[in-house]
């Protein structure tokens, strides 16, 4: 696994027609091993765009992108070894799984890399277990499963490829709290136990918030802001000026600040707002 570098990126469709229009435009970007990002921003801002040309789904118009020291686009060979190497799983994949029962839907990535059937049932196992999937699921059919369950066999049939990078365009998408809160928690479990880089693409801010050590933000076909949650969420007017929510507790605190309390800038959880609120209370008590 090795980081990834964005270099002078550019994407074009329709290039030539009356129709061309640049998708993202001189992105210059670094992704370390490791690191757990979010990438966020309004309908049409080129996120989509961006994370497909990660695994080189997408060829540049012009521009580089690089996985471990190498070009990624440099030959059909390059392109054919990063899909196992950087895994992406789109918005609502469960509407992806076609096989028979869930297990082969699992197996589906390792087969196709030619392992053998002991190790192909190892990682359908161990991507069960990190995505929460029980093992009496993996002779059923992938029909008779409730939307979060698809949702995790559906990622699981990523992560049995063991990807370096992992990839999930609005992974908690359609689902209920609960079923968000143990999607993110298995993604944060398998990137603790392998060491894997992982990219969210969110327009959900307090997913974001809870998990990202960074996040990235888009709009236009351009990187806008790039820093940490409390960098990020510091800029909330801007954020909003430009079609985006903020974290709940982040709108709240704006709020309160309207009303005269002095609570400080970049608050984006729920429990730095209760801490905040707790400090003041202490302070007009003494």
């Amino acid at each position: 696994m090795s980081e990834i570098i964005v270099e002078k990126l550019r994407h074009i469709y329709s290039a030539g027609t009356p129709f061309e229009v640049a998708a993202i435009e001189d992105i210059d970007l670094v992704i370390p091993q490791g690191q757990l990002a979010a990438v966020i921003g309004h309908t049409g801002s080129g996120k989509s765009t961006f994370i497909q040309h990660l695994n080189a789904l997408l060829s540049p118009s012009s521009g580089k992108v690089s996985c471990g020291g190498k070009d990624i686009n440099e030959s059909k060979l390059s392109r054919k070894e990063v899909k196992s190497q950087v895994g992406l799983v789109f918005q609502y994949p469960e509407y992806q799984l076609f096989e028979e029962t869930v297990y082969k839907d699992i197996a589906f990535g390792p087969r196709n890399m030619k392992l053998p059937e002991e190790e192909i049932d190892q990682r359908v196992r161990e991507a069960a277990g990190f995505t929460g999937v029980d093992e009496e699921l993996l002779d059923k059919s992938p029909l008779e499963l409730s939307g979060g369950q698809k949702r995790r066999v559906a990622i699981a049939g990523v992560i049995a490829m063991r990807p370096g990078v992992l990839i999930l365009d609005e992974p908690t998408a359609g689902l209920d709290p609960a079923g968000c809160r143990q999607i993110l928690e298995n993604i944060c479990a398998y990137r603790e136990k392998t060491g894997a880089t992982v990219i969210i693409v969110s327009h959900n801010m307090d997913d974001v918030a809870r998990i990202a050590e960074r996040i990235i933000v888009f709009s236009h076909g351009r990187i806008v802001m790039d820093g940490t949650a409390k960098e990020v969420f510091s800029r909330a007017e801007e954020l909003m000026e430009i079609g985006l929510d903020v974290p709940h507790a982040t709108e709240l605190a704006m709020e309160l600040k309207k009303q005269g309390l002095p609570l400080p800038e970049g608050i984006y959880t729920h429990e730095q707002l209760l801490s905040s609120l707790l400090e003041l209370k202490g302070v007009a008590s003494c």
